[in-house]
């Protein structure tokens, strides 16, 4: 009887142990500080080898016993050993390395290659600066500006439409100036911004063309963990110019649905360079922004937004006419539904419509006297995007789908002219020169990029991108049409943008070899330009609608590792570029307005038969101490037009940032050197100048007396330098400038912010 009792328990006991063995433990991956869900983690039960991987809500469920050691590991996150345990919540920390996310709530398994986010955008604003001074820091970008009002950022050799800057994850604002008086970083607030998301190359076929590289500014989005009513209040002064900046936000959070408001207010003064010369710079703007998101489920996202700016009053230095207004509205509608099924990971479509009206006039320059000019112009973007993710297998991430920017500008500038060949003309003369010709361009894009992971430290993308384009002219010019022998024809073609890259990651140490081949077609403004300056020198341009589509194929080679207190980065790249879109002065097309005035000839748009670009880019940063971090950069590009055996133009020179930052729990504070070479390499049939280098010594910092409570301080160009950037220039025959954009003097700034 006690050899039954005991044999019972024995199989009684073992069934237990058997149960505890195979039940299912559920658990959740978050990253820690942030607690977003992370997915994609392996979890692995040491005791049986039995692996589980997390969902889109970091969410998993393992075979195990209570206390069996697990092991938990992602690419982007420190690996940790822990335990089994009812509900497990499992912390992990992100590998500190600056290549872990990017674009709008990806996950860091499925980077992009080269691929870069800045998200201390409020301590790089300690000052009120616009969106297009955020990029001044950043390793390998210079910035190029007509004035205070108008920069944009510039990327190793790549400017413009050359470099595809968005918002909010694919919506565009295209400037209607067709001195591009007024690009989407005109259009957006810094204070605003969250992160920019950086794509360095032709590495990604998802987010539109890419020639040059992605650049995506992300407004601040709500979370989960913000329920009930926030705010914030802003204020900001430079010293520099007299220029002021407010701003406030609302932020009421509920479980179903989020409103969030934002609005700010700028008045900007003329700024002195170091010498003390006033720079004619001042302008006013009010912004205002309204999102509206709704939550019918838990993975689910519906969300409404809306943007309007209003500028006046706009002075550009760099440019013969100001802009007495310049308004834009942006509005988009979002969708998003996660976890549809096992193999479709998630759904998302986009739709968009943004608007700039603006005017140009030479009201106020000395050349208003002979001839009044006004020039009022118009753009139009309705795009979208639909994209669906699939998950094939478990290690396998497919993204597919189709975007459209149909694109429209018009526009003509007026003339009265008062004084001709220097005679008082009894009646003023009126004529009308077309600048858009009414043009059109439409862009309808598919892609399918995937993501396949070879091992747990190993990824490899591949991607392949069509754009099938139509651009047509509607008002044509009968000079311009005379200029390309008669009738201009609407045109079509198909761009074929393809990319392949390897990632390794592991234990702080980063590897991406990556190849791109990123096609752009021409602009608006390269194809249809009629003898307007668009440039930053006095030339007239003329478009040329037979341009061919320009074409990057680039190889880029990164790594970067982390030791223990020493982070070192570094990236080789070199672009072969085919039929690069360039202009030149042609001396068979004369100057059309004011033809005695220099230069008498026109610049045109070509392409180049063949065209390089070779870079380097280094890091390295010192942890000091638990507060004391130093920082290092440097970039370098090196650009050839071998067509004409001479460097392409408009190429920044060497740069180097370096910087030491202090950062306590409720205050910090940073120097920072900003160090640019002279540049001698500069294409003559461009007709471009070399400029000098030159240093510039910076000191921010910022404090939390009270929760919620931060005051920003800066000293910008401490030593007074008169200096100015090799891509930013006057007409010399516009001002009293010499034909150089100087740079503001000391300038001392205050920034004051509670959040509630």
């Amino acid at each position: 009887m006690i050899n039954k009792i005991f044999q019972y328990l024995l199989v009684l006991l073992i069934s237990v142990s058997s149960y505890a063995q195979n039940s299912k433990i559920q658990g959740k991956i978050i990253e820690k500080d942030s607690y977003n869900p992370i997915e994609f983690v392996s979890i692995k039960n040491l005791n049986n080898n039995e692996i589980a991987t997390s969902n889109s809500n970091g969410e998993f469920s393992l075979e195990g016993a209570i206390d069996d050691e697990i092991e938990v590991s992602h690419m982007s996150y420190k690996t940790i050993i822990t335990t089994l345990q009812s509900n497990l919540n499992i912390e992990l920390e992100p590998i500190q390395i600056e290549l872990n996310e990017i674009l709008v709530n990806a996950n860091p398994l499925l980077d992009i290659s080269q691929s870069v986010v800045i998200n201390d955008t409020e301590k790089r604003i300690s000052q009120p600066r616009s969106v297009g001074h955020l990029f001044r820091d950043i390793k390998g970008f210079g910035i190029t500006k007509k004035g205070a009002y108008a920069s944009e950022p510039v990327f190793r050799a790549f400017k413009y439409e050359q470099l595809n800057v968005q918002y909010d994850g694919g919506m565009k604002v295209l400037n209607a100036c067709p001195n591009r008086m007024d690009p989407i970083t005109t259009h957006v607030i810094p204070e605003e911004i969250e992160k920019i998301e950086i794509v360095k190359g032709p590495f990604t076929v998802r987010f539109g063309q890419n020639f040059g590289g992605i650049i995506n500014l992300v407004s601040k989005n709500p979370t989960k963990d913000q329920q009930g009513f926030h705010g914030s209040v802003e204020g900001g002064y430079e010293s520099n110019g007299g220029n002021l900046v407010t701003g406030a936000s609302a932020l009421y959070v509920a479980e179903k649905f989020d409103v969030h408001l934002n609005g700010s207010y700028r008045d900007f003064g003329d700024y002195k360079d170091g010498d003390g010369t006033k720079v004619p710079s001042s302008f006013k703007t009010t912004d205002y922004s309204l999102k509206v998101g709704v939550n019918p489920t838990d993975k689910q996202r519906l969300q409404f937004s809306w943007r309007q700016s209003f500028g006046r009053d706009i002075m550009h230095a760099g440019l013969p006419m100001d802009s007495p207004y310049d308004d834009s509205f942006l509005a988009g509608i979002d969708y998003k539904i996660n976890e549809i099924s096992d193999k479709i990971a998630s759904f998302s479509v986009k739709a968009f419509h943004s608007y700039v009206d603006h005017l140009m006039t030479n009201d106020g320059r000395p050349s208003f006297m002979a001839t009044e000019a006004s020039s009022p112009v118009e753009s139009w973007v309705y795009g979208g995007k639909a994209e669906l993710v699939l998950n094939p297998t478990k290690n396998t991430r497919i993204y597919t789908g189709i975007d459209a920017n149909l694109i429209d500008r018009a526009g003509d500038r007026t003339r009265i002219v008062k004084i001709m060949n220097g005679t008082v003309l009894p009646t003023p003369k009126t004529f009308v020169d077309k600048i858009w010709q009414d043009a059109s361009l439409n862009d309808l894009g598919v892609f399918a990029e995937g993501n396949y992971k070879i091992s747990e430290n190993t990824l490899l993308t591949t991607g392949i991108r069509a754009d099938f384009i139509s651009t047509s002219l509607d008002d044509p010019a009968p000079d311009f049409e005379a200029i390309y022998g008669g009738t201009i024809e609407d045109e079509t073609e198909v761009n074929v943008s393809a990319n392949a890259s390897v990632k390794y990651q592991k234990n702080g140490f980063q590897t991406q070899l990556a190849i791109g081949r990123g096609v752009r077609t021409a602009s608006m403004i390269e194809r249809y330009i009629n003898h307007f300056n668009v440039g930053v020198d006095p030339y007239e341009y003329v478009g040329n609608p037979n341009l061919k589509p320009e074409i990057n194929n680039q190889i880029e080679l990164s790594f970067l590792k982390k030791f223990e207190t020493i982070e070192i980065g570094a990236s080789v790249f070199h672009s072969f570029l085919v039929d690069y879109i360039s202009a030149i002065v042609n001396t068979s097309i004369p100057r059309k307005f004011m033809p005695t005035t220099p230069p008498v000839y026109a610049k045109q748009f070509i392409n180049l038969d063949k065209a390089s670009q070779t870079g380097v880019e280094f890091s390295l940063n010192v942890k000091a101490t638990d507060k004391l971090t130093f920082t290092s950069d440097f970039s370098y590009t090196q650009a050839e037009n071998k067509d004409f055996d001479e460097p392409l133009a408009h190429i920044p020179p060497f740069m180097a940032n370096l910087g030491a930052k202090y950062e306590a729990e409720n205050y910090w504070f940073a120097l920072s050197s900003r160090l640019v070479a002279r540049q001698d390499r500069i294409s003559p049939s461009f007709m471009e100048e070399e400029t000098p280098g030159f240093g510039t010594l910076d000191f921010r910092a910022g404090i939390e007396p009270l929760n919620g409570f931060s005051i920003g301080f800066a000293v910008l160009n401490i030593l007074d330098k008169t200096y100015y950037e090799h891509l930013n220039f006057s007409y010399q025959n516009s001002n009293t400038l010499s034909g150089k954009i100087y740079e503001p003097g000391r300038n001392f700034t205050t920034y004051l912010k509670y959040k509630f």
